[in-house]
């Protein structure tokens, strides 16, 4: 079994913020298969033959607890799990799958990371692309995306999905294979 972790703020005020990319890929992933839903203080766990899905309710900044807590709970690894979150350092609508790797400047892969001691850990990282010129990252990250960038990210997200459906059903490296062969349909595949 593996599972796929969507990372995100929980709250209708960030529901359709950028960083709520891992989110956006997570509720995608609900329409695939009858999941049944468990509530934890760490975030919600949906189950169904496929594999497991978690959306944290820690927050981004303390995305590992939840991440943690799920381990606790499932007979999982590090290695079993797909982090899915949004990247500043991509362009708009890019997405970049690896199997390891560090946190680079997001905080909410950095908490996963420290929380489970390792960096051999799969994701999957959403380009939400940088504020322009002297722009505020924070309200970059939070607010929702302008029309003009909407379209590509609800499609990358669209492949995410794809990509994570893969992932749970078939693996990492199946996943890393569907990437390199369909890549031309998202966007932008770095």
């Amino acid at each position: 079994m593996r599972a796929v972790v969507g990372l995100g703020n929980v709250g209708a005020e960030y529901a359709a913020s950028r960083h709520n990319v891992g989110f956006w890929v997570v509720e995608r992933l609900l329409s695939r298969a009858p999941w049944r839903r468990r509530l934890y203080p760490w975030g919600e766990v949906h189950h169904s033959p496929a594999g497991y899905l978690l959306r944290p309710s820690t927050y981004m900044n303390r995305s590992g607890e939840a991440v943690r807590g799920l381990l606790a709970e499932l007979p999982l690894g590090p290695s079993d799990l797909l982090v899915v979150y949004d990247e500043a350092d991509l362009p708009v609508g890019a997405l970049r799958l690896r199997a390891r790797g560090g946190p680079g400047t997001h905080r909410g892969m950095r908490s996963v990371l420290a929380a489970l001691g390792t960096e051999d850990v799969p994701r999957l990282r959403v380009g939400i692309g940088r504020p322009p010129e002297g722009g505020d990252w924070v309200d970059h990250v939070l607010s929702p995306p302008p029309p003009e960038e909407a379209a590509a990210l609800a499609a990358a997200a669209d492949f995410a999905a794809e990509l994570a459906w893969t992932f749970l059903t078939a693996g990492l490296p199946a996943a890393l294979d569907r990437l390199s062969r369909e890549g031309g349909r998202s966007p932008r595949i770095i």
